[in-house]
This record gives structure tokens, C-alpha cells and sequence, in this order.
């Protein structure tokens, strides 16, 4: 059987097909807040992680920790009221159960808060596809690198040379160098193709020629 890799989803913008409700709730929020709305091109142009630093890009400045606290606070309020409304990626549901079916292995890391995670995942009837789903626990808009190297420590038969993170940001490419993974990125989410491009790693348009390269990327190793 040719080797293939074991894959570290990325769930907003990736698995979920949610920057509709993403945009709807940050500019509900820029509202609360007095800031103006954003279109989905810009936002795609500026949204970077860790978050403060995309605010940082439409203030001119870094949030205090008091603004950082409203703001990420009146996100997170507008974004539970649509996140249920947003449906899996093109292909995503097939994908994974195939895959699994198959005998590869696939995990779940998210910087979205685990306890809003776990059910939202159950919601679409995948959850039984992962051999492991980590959310984000403590103060969210950090960056992803140090909860990649929690999750892949906890999966003792994967070992990082064959692993790929598929996601929608440049933060997934980098916490994937962090553990010396590789990385596949997404256009369907949170960045622009450009974005993601200056991360130098293979951008796929849809999930499947994702996974695609992801399995040629181990192979290669």
C-alpha cells in the first residue's frame, strides 16, 4: 500500500464552511464596538492570526487588553448564534469518511474553544472519523503552534515526518513547521489565495485536491 499521511485538520474555514457566519459576526461586533464593516475581500486581505494583530492592522494599533477582551467577547457572542447555520466544505463529509474507510488516519486541531468544538463536530455526524479532536482551552486568539505540539505529542503512532495540517491560514502552515509537519492550505476560508501563498507551502481551491497534495507531500518525504 503506498504510504499515505496522517492529516491535522483545521476546522473553521476548512472542514466548516463558515466565513459567511465569520463575517456576519465580526462586523455585528464592529458595530457594537463603533468600528466600521468589512467586506469579505478585505477581510480575507487583512484576517491574520494571532487575532490582535488583525486588529492591529484596521486600528493602526495593538488592542489593550481591555479592547481585546470586548472585542474578542462580542465575536464570540454573534458567531454562536450563526455558527450552527453553516454547513461542512464541499466534499468534506465524503472525504473523511473515505478516508477513514480506507485505514488512513485524521485528526482534528482548531483554535475554536474545545467546549464549543466537540459538539458542533457531533452536530455534522463526523466526529467518529478522528482518532483525536483538540479545541482551544484557556484565552483564545493566540497562535496555533504550541496546541499542535500538545495534540501530536498525545498521538503516540504518528510520527510528524508524515503528518500534513490542512487549513485556511497562515497560522496552520506555521504551527505545522513548528512540529516539522507539512502543510497544505485552503483558499476556501479565512485568507485570500495571496495570503496563503506567502506561506510556501502547496494552496489547493477545494478539499480534496487538498489531500491530494498532502499525500504526494508524504511520499516525497
Amino acid at each position: 500500500m503506498a504510504e499515505r499521511a496522517h492529516i491535522v485538520w483545521d476546522w473553521n474555514g476548512t472542514l466548516l464552511h463558515d466565513i459567511d457566519a465569520v463575517i456576519e459576526a465580526t462586523n455585528a461586533a464592529f458595530a457594537e464596538l463603533g468600528m466600521p464593516a468589512l467586506t469579505r475581500e478585505r477581510y480575507r486581505e487583512l484576517y491574520c492570526v494571532p487575532v490582535p494583530r488583525f486588529y492591529e492592522r484596521l486600528m493602526g494599533r495593538l488592542p489593550t487588553d481591555e479592547e481585546w477582551q470586548l472585542m474578542d467577547g462580542a465575536f464570540h457572542k454573534h458567531y454562536r448564534r450563526r455558527a450552527h447555520g453553516a454547513g461542512l466544505a464541499e466534499g468534506a463529509a465524503e472525504l473523511l469518511a473515505a478516508r477513514q474507510a480506507a485505514g488512513h488516519t485524521q485528526s482534528l486541531c482548531s483554535l475554536a474553544p474545545h467546549e464549543a468544538l466537540l459538539p458542533l463536530v457531533r452536530t455534522h455526524g463526523i466526529e467518529r472519523h478522528f482518532v483525536r479532536i483538540d479545541g482551544c482551552v484557556g484565552p483564545s486568539g493566540g497562535a496555533k503552534a504550541e496546541q499542535m505540539a500538545r495534540h501530536l505529542a498525545a498521538l503516540a503512532e504518528v510520527e510528524a515526518a508524515r503528518t500534513v495540517v490542512i487549513g485556511d491560514a497562515v497560522d496552520d502552515a506555521l504551527a505545522a513547521a513548528h512540529v516539522g509537519a507539512a502543510a497544505v492550505l485552503y483558499t476556501g476560508g479565512s485568507h485570500s489565495r495571496a495570503s496563503l501563498e506567502t506561506a510556501g507551502v502547496p494552496v489547493a481551491d477545494t478539499l480534496a485536491d487538498a489531500v491530494g497534495m498532502a499525500d504526494r507531500a508524504v511520499r516525497t518525504v
